[in-house]
């Protein structure tokens, strides 16, 4: 395998993976009665629309379907890709679920 061989299949890697996570955000949002696409617009409000997060939402299954996405995991994940904006809002999120 050359360099650009590997460069491909690492940034393809990355590609299903960040897909993944969204899903992940996504199904969190289902299972706990959030709007993935406003928890968004919260932590990035100068981007706009998503088609990643649009594309994700379209695999989501109703909260009695899906398996549990427990907090920390979600949290992980997103930390994982360096989405500390949206972890903020998932975090105040869980906390007023708390209360």
């Amino acid at each position: 395998m050359d360099n650009k061989e590997l460069q491909d299949k690492i940034i393809a890697n990355y590609q299903a993976d960040e897909k993944m996570m969204i899903l992940v955000f996504a199904q969190w949002c289902i299972n706990n009665g959030l709007d993935p696409e406003e928890l968004y617009f919260r932590a990035y409000p100068g981007q706009g629309s998503n088609q990643a997060l649009k594309d994700a939402l379209e695999l989501t299954v109703p909260k009695e379907e899906a398996g549990e996405v427990p907090d920390q995991t979600l949290l992980g994940v997103l930390s994982l890709f360096g989405n500390d904006d949206l972890a903020f809002i998932v975090t105040e999120e869980i906390s007023n679920r708390k209360k």
